[in-house]
This record gives structure tokens, C-alpha cells and sequence, in this order.
């Protein structure tokens, strides 16, 4: 595991595009402002940028990478086409699989749930319909939580409704798989639960 990862607030930065069918995003640290990731979908099909511009968006399939700025990997997040519920694989920078996210069928606001290679649930993505706050749950305890309200040294990074902050809470190991599987559902949210 890169050791990036186990930093515990990170800003995300989407790109935003005209006529952009490939999601990207860029990861700062808040203390110093510098992007330390780089989000990309750098394989992206003909037929599959087609249906980006439709109503079908949601439905495509994706193969996102998370690299540090020199391009060294850190997390892969895959799908194929969904049709009802996404179900979505994660395999570390060694294309690994460490585990991955399941929609849940008739949840209020988006949630799905985080799962470890044997598809045992680890904790649950949970969210709010009025907004775009939620939270990484295992049991009654809060393991990370996401958020468009940022406060603190970034506060200039966050100039449009395509930002947001993630918070890893420090009861989280440092080399725990579970961070990587965070970070990955972060970057899924746009795509599995809000299009």
C-alpha cells in the first residue's frame, strides 16, 4: 500500500468538461494544497463515451485508476454494465483483488455496502437524499465520512459543487485494505449513486 493512503483528510477536485465523458478527479492534501493522486478512466470505449452523454450514463461501465502524480498505481475500481444494482471490484496496485461495493436495493438518499474479497460486508456507505454527506459505517462506529463542507487550509480548493472533502477517522489502521476500499467508494459515489 502506498504510504499516501494513509494520510487521513483528503480533497477531491473533479474536472470539469465540456462534452467530458471519462471521470476524473484530482487528490489534494489540505495542508499544503498539492495534488498527492490523480484520478483517471484512461481506457475508455467508443460505444461506452456514447452513452456517457445519455440517460444511460449510470448504467455504463467504468475501469477507474487512482495513481500517485508520477502515475505509480494505488487502486483500481472496475464495473461492467449495470442494469439495477452495481456491483463494483477493487484490486490493489498489484491488480489484486482486495475486495469491492454492492448497491443496496431501496435505499433513501444512496447507499451500498463495502466488501472484503469473500464478499463479506465490511461497513456500509451511507448518505443523506438532501445532500451530498455520507458516511463509512461498521456497526455503531463511523470509520470515514464524506463531505461538500470544507472548512479548514483548503477551503480555496472548493470553488464549485464538484468538490469534496474525505475524512478517514483515525481509528482506521494505517495499512488496513479498508482505506483503499474508502477512497475507492469515494471516487464511485458520483458514478454508482448520484448521476
Amino acid at each position: 500500500m502506498q504510504p499516501i493512503v494513509q494520510k487521513n483528510l483528503f480533497l477531491v477536485k473533479e474536472h470539469v468538461g465540456f462534452f467530458k465523458a471519462a471521470n476524473e478527479y484530482d487528490i489534494y492534501d489540505p495542508e499544503t494544497g498539492e495534488v498527492i493522486m490523480h484520478c483517471r478512466e484512461p481506457k475508455l470505449g467508443i460505444f461506452t463515451k456514447l452513452f456517457r452523454f445519455t440517460d444511460y450514463k449510470r448504467m455504463t461501465p467504468f475501469d477507474v485508476r487512482i495513481t500517485t502524480p508520477d502515475g505509480q498505481p494505488i487502486v483500481r475500481i472496475t464495473r461492467g454494465i449495470s442494469l439495477f444494482l452495481s456491483k463494483v471490484k477493487v484490486l490493489d496496485e498489484n491488480d489484486q483483488h482486495i475486495g469491492g461495493f454492492k448497491q443496496k436495493l431501496l435505499s433513501i438518499g444512496g447507499s451500498f455496502r463495502v466488501l472484503d474479497p469473500d464478499d463479506a460486508p465490511l461497513c456500509e456507505l451511507k448518505g443523506k437524499w438532501t445532500g451530498w454527506n455520507f458516511k463509512f459505517i461498521a456497526g455503531d462506529e463511523v470509520l470515514a465520512e464524506v463531505s461538500k463542507k470544507w472548512t479548514g487550509i483548503g477551503k480555496e480548493l472548493f470553488t464549485s459543487a464538484d468538490n469534496y472533502v474525505l475524512k478517514i477517522d483515525e481509528s482506521v489502521e494505517s495499512d488496513h485494505a479498508v482505506r483503499l476500499l474508502i477512497l475507492a467508494a469515494v471516487m464511485c459515489i458520483d458514478m454508482v449513486l448520484k448521476e
